[in-house]
């Protein structure tokens, strides 16, 4: 087996960096949302259908900067945030 180049041990390495920031902010997305549950909000609330937009908008904005194909990463991310949600309210109970 050939070894990896250096460029793609690097890009690996950065990729591995962005998982761990990415779980910290899920898991930081999840306890926000559990002490908003706790006052017995409803799923609108928690879904925030405005804020999604307006983070959809701006992720659009830097895929397009950086030639990555923006509806793919919109696709992705409200992929994400769905099953993110249903799981928070699973988790957390539905009003």
């Amino acid at each position: 087996m050939t070894p990896a180049s250096p460029e793609l041990a690097s890009l690996r390495a950065e990729i591995d960096g962005l998982d761990e920031r990415i779980v910290a902010l899920l898991a930081e997305r999840i306890a926000v949302v559990h002490r908003v549950a706790r006052h017995k909000t409803d799923e609108t609330a928690v879904r925030a259908p405005d804020r999604v937009q307006q983070v959809v908008d701006r992720v659009r904005a830097l895929a397009d900067g950086h030639g990555i194909p923006a509806d793919l990463v919109e696709k992705v991310y409200r992929l994400l945030i769905a099953e993110l949600t249903e799981l928070e309210l699973d988790t957390f109970g539905r009003p």
